[in-house]
């Protein structure tokens, strides 16, 4: 942000009071065609802080898209105190192609943060995002889906040991807020390191939009600004219950240990108890069904959607509840598992 209040990026600039929908060049194509990616920029009339939303930084996550794309566009602004960029779509070329990766010698975009110039086509284009859009923000909500074949409940991935990081997260209002620095790359690992709070959202699977997920994402959004007082007549959200998953508590991807075709028993966000039954696998003639138990008590945060499986494939994304939210936790459910 300029002295004037004007967010300025390289090749122009937005005033407040100003809304710009600008096509901006990351790159180009092996034709010497440029990459560009969409970004709407608005700067409100009163003074307040800038943030970012961004999504698809994984060409085929789309449920973030939606909801960028409805905050930008679908809801009144006009009375923004401070600047809001929203970026829908951050891996142009993995869109197109609709796959996780760029098709460019199958690199992450989010392993690539901050990127670099004169470095490989990832790090330049990380380093176009990240200079022009990221850097001058004060913090950011960067919108992920499980990969191809699992779905995740909606949840928060944060550092929580950074005091900005720790504000943003319990502000989105979501049950389960996972604890973790950011792997080294990461949009919001690279972000927060440069004093820009960012957090992670995790919500449903790639290649859908998920409507229920996307409202729920909606409403943490809107919970973000009211903490941040960024827009009147809105209200921090309390999600009734919530845990945070540290280093303290069990988490485990649950993998199969054979072959074969899956029957999962429970949905994303279920509460199973230590011994409960989570899925059965079979071969293709029902003759010899494998019971896959849960090791602890916990919450099935992440769950297989694509239902075969070899040998070391996961089955589930586990984590403990600690003994007074687990109660709570039943007592809203009735024990009885249902979506997060």
């Amino acid at each position: 942000m300029s002295n004037d209040g004007a967010f300025t990026y390289n090749g122009g600039k937005v005033d407040p009071g100003e809304t710009q929908n600008i096509r901006y060049g990351i790159s180009e194509t092996y034709l010497g065609d440029p990459v560009r990616i969409p970004v709407t920029i608005i700067n409100g009339s009163r003074p307040g802080p800038t943030a970012f939303l961004s999504a698809a930084a994984h060409g085929d996550e789309l449920n973030g898209i939606e909801v960028v794309r409805e905050v930008a566009h679908d809801w009144d602004l006009s009375n923004l105190a401070g600047t809001l960029v929203c970026m829908p779509v951050l891996n142009v070329p993995g869109f197109l192609a609709q796959q996780r990766y760029l098709p460019i010698y199958d690199r992450d975009l989010n392993r690539s943060f901050p990127g670099r110039q004169g470095s490989t086509s990832a790090k330049r284009m990380a380093y176009q995002i990240y200079t022009n859009f990221i850097e001058p923000c004060d913090f950011g909500i960067d919108l992920h889906t499980s990969t191809r074949g699992r779905s995740n409940m909606l949840h928060v991935r944060a550092d929580m040991a950074d005091a900005g990081t720790h504000r943003l997260a319990l502000a989105f209002g979501t049950n389960v807020i996972i604890d973790s620095e950011g792997p080294d790359g990461t949009l919001r690992g690279e972000a927060t390191a440069d004093e820009v709070p960012t957090i992670t959202i995790e919500m449903g699977e790639a290649h859908r939009f998920q409507r229920e997920l996307i409202d729920e994402a909606l409403r943490g959004v809107e919970s973000v600004f009211a903490e941040y007082e960024m827009l009147d007549e809105t209200t921090v959200r309390w999600p009734g219950w919530r845990t945070i998953i540290t280093g303290d508590h069990e988490k485990t991807w649950i993998r199969a240990d054979v072959g074969g075709i899956v029957d999962m028993h429970h949905d994303r966000g279920a509460l199973v108890h230590e011994g409960d039954v989570i899925c059965t696998i079979t071969n293709p003639f029902k003759d010899d069904d494998i019971s896959v138990s849960a090791p602890f008590t916990g919450l099935m945060v992440g769950i297989l959607e694509n239902p075969v499986v070899y040998p070391g494939n996961p089955l589930c994304h586990l984590v403990e509840l600690g003994g007074q939210t687990k109660r709570v936790v039943e007592l809203k459910r009735g024990s009885t598992s249902q979506e997060g």
